[in-house]
């Protein structure tokens, strides 16, 4: 274990390049330096393309780092670390299976006996609001419904990390609040750390502890500013108060000239190639 003043995520000038076309290189985030503790959230925001996922990416150890260090729990990541869920933007719900089996799965990956593992899942299942559909399959939920589902599948594990990749980007916007609240209810004493990437600001301070800002690619941090906001939070009702946009306007300030290097770049390489 980790000393407790420790952080359980260290990236230390980590950098990812990709072969790209022709022989090149392409460097996706370079001299990532960032910190997450133990039961702390922090959400990512920056430009379209900027390798916010890539971030992720390392972390996970789904991809290796080029450069610098990535480390969970002191020790370099080489492979996919213990006690890491993980969250994509499109859900990882099996059409074959039921709520409550999808929700199991988890657990039967990780050795658990079939009545075990269901066990938990319908604890689970009841936790995120969907008791009573337990036997019901993907195609017949709602998508905030299958949201619920692919949350009690990350979360079955009790993960010591939690990557979310734009998990709720698709629902509207009522569904996409209440997805937020539960969110915030579920790893409330959790101790989980969260990494939360999002291209929604307001998604962003409602939800984190601190909140970094990234640069145009290859990105790096440019900014980290805490969010001193008190919790229990109620998403819907926190955005309307002066701290809230406050926060909002000088965060924006910054990621705006990020938000806006990318439109000029993209407006060059449309006349680059008419």
């Amino acid at each position: 274990m980790s000393p407790p003043d420790r952080p359980l995520i260290e990236l230390i000038k980590a950098t990812k390049r990709f072969p790209g076309a022709g022989g090149t290189v392409h460097t996706a985030v370079r001299e990532l330096t960032m910190a997450v503790a133990p039961g702390e959230f922090v959400a990512v925001v920056g430009p379209t393309g900027c390798g916010k996922s890539t971030t992720l990416s390392l972390v996970s150890g789904l991809q290796p780092a080029s450069a610098g260090q990535v480390l969970v729990n002191g020790a370099q990541v080489a492979g996919i670390p213990d006690g890491v869920g993980y969250m994509f933007q499109s859900d990882a719900v099996m059409p074959w299976r039921s709520v409550l089996d999808n929700v199991a799965s988890g657990p039967r990956f990780r050795g658990a006996g079939k009545a075990e593992a269901r066990e938990q899942a319908a604890d689970w299942v009841d936790r995120v609001g969907l008791a009573g559909f337990e036997g019901y399959y993907p195609h017949q939920l709602s998508g905030g419904m299958r949201k619920r589902v692919a949350l009690a599948q990350t979360l079955v594990t009790n993960p010591r990390i939690l990557l979310m990749d734009e998990p709720f980007s698709a629902l509207d916007v009522q569904t996409r609040a209440n997805m937020q609240d539960e969110l915030l209810r579920l790893w409330a004493g959790s101790g989980a750390a969260v990494i939360f990437v999002t291209h929604d600001l307001d998604e962003a301070i409602a939800l984190a502890d601190k909140v970094v800002v990234m640069t145009t690619s290859p990105a790096t941090i440019k900014d980290v500013f805490p969010i001193p906001l008190p919790r229990p939070r109620e998403v819907e009702e926190l955005r309307l108060t002066p701290e809230y946009l406050r926060i909002y306007r000088e965060i924006w300030q910054s990621l705006r000239v990020e938000v806006d290097k990318t439109r000029q770049r993209g407006q060059v390489g449309s006349v680059a190639h008419a």
